[in-house]
């Protein structure tokens, strides 16, 4: 029995240890490297999405505009960056301005609130302690204050962190609209990288695969983008019919809302409520019928857009996109449909290929059978 020589072991140690400093190195640059690119995550997540679920509507704007692609897309990203910049800079300053004027009326003891409606009783649940809440206001303020102290704070804290969250997504999106920018100036260079690095992984079929996550975050975008439309456009409708005061600002809340993923119903249900001190009881009851099912409608509408154009089963993209959202949130509802649908296409070529290969045995059984 041979043993092995001093020389071979002191070489297998060297090369242990110099794969082992190699390989923390490395991990080393790896870990660093996601740190330094971990903010910048999300924006270029988002910034793959919009340019590839808008590179058809940019395509035809340049098209209009004489195929200057540079021109075209910097007056896209500008006008989109203008939309999301311009409104959130009023909504604030208007926002502090209020703020300011109540709260100079509560120091000099200058806020005059009227007593409630006396509809505002009949409105289901909540009636009755709105009711109490509002007119101990309207006669002693302080007593109202202390009497909800608790409540005010825990909503100061939310509408707080609801506040800063909303102005943390619009500087996102102000960066990922910059970033798309840059991807949309030569979508083709970006295709072709895209295809090699899943062709890197995925074999072959790398050049589908990215066809269909193209696909699939287009349609994703047109469920998402085009439910929130038909929501915003049957809300406002409903809205307009009872009369209600500022349904156009309304129905783009409910627009946001629903491209948000929330539920209507958060900006249909305290107006429902409003149209019951308002209105007669008969059609403040139908308006809330319609806000139920205004707010439910995309369970029906979304699984038909989404899957507009696409080889996938809709209950496949479906299913991609509410867990992708459960688990992550709306970025898990484009990256949730796309794993989950590629997932889908490679289990069921596996399943094609063991099956050409049991029928290809059976037929060379068959052929080797005696006549």
């Amino acid at each position: 029995m041979s043993t092995p020589s001093a020389p071979t072991d002191k070489q297998f140690v060297k090369n242990a240890i110099d794969a082992t400093i190699k390989i923390s190195l490395l991990a080393i640059m790896v870990v660093i490297s996601y740190k330094i690119i971990q903010p910048f995550i999300m924006p270029v997540a988002w910034a793959v999405i919009i340019a590839v679920a808008l590179g058809p509507f940019v395509e035809k704007m340049i098209k209009v505009m004489g195929g200057r692609r540079k021109l075209t897309i910097t007056l896209f990203t500008c006008l989109a960056v203008g939309l999301l910049v311009v409104p959130t800079y009023f909504l604030a300053a208007e926002t502090f301005h209020v703020v300011q004027e109540v709260a100079q009326d509560l120091k000099n003891n200058e806020l005059d609130i009227p007593p409630a409606p006396e509809k505002l009783a009949d409105v289901p649940l909540v009636g009755q302690k709105l009711t109490h809440v509002w007119n101990t206001a309207s006669k002693d303020l302080k007593q109202a204050i202390q009497d909800t102290a608790p409540l005010a704070a825990n909503t100061s804290k939310f509408l707080l962190g609801s506040i800063g969250d909303g102005l943390g997504s619009v500087l996102q999106f102000v960066i990922a609209f910059i970033i798309a920018a840059f991807f949309m100036l030569n979508p083709a260079k970006g295709f072709a990288a895209s295809s090699k690095v899943i062709t890197s992984v995925a074999g072959e079929r790398g050049e589908d695969f990215t066809k269909l996550a193209t696909a699939t975050i287009r349609g994703v975008m047109n469920g998402v983008v085009g439910v929130a439309l038909i929501q915003a456009i049957l809300a406002t409708i409903g809205m307009v019919i009872m009369g209600i005061p500022a349904a156009g600002l309304w129905g783009l809340l409910v627009m946001v809302c629903a491209i948000a993923q929330l539920p209507p119903i958060i900006i249909l249900g305290p107006i429902a409520a409003w149209a019951f001190s308002a209105y007669d009881t008969t059609p403040a009851v139908i308006f809330l019928i319609w806000a139920l099912l205004v707010s439910g409608c995309d369970g029906i509408i979304k699984p038909v857009l989404m899957a507009r154009g696409l080889d996938t089963p809709m209950l496949v993209i479906l299913l991609g996109a509410i867990g992708g959202m459960m688990l992550s949130g709306i970025i898990g509802l484009f990256v949730g449909a796309v794993v989950f649908s590629i997932t889908y296409t490679l289990f069921m070529a596996w399943v094609e290929e063991k099956v050409d290969e049991v029928e290809a045995s059976s037929d060379d059984e068959e052929a080797q059978e005696p006549a």
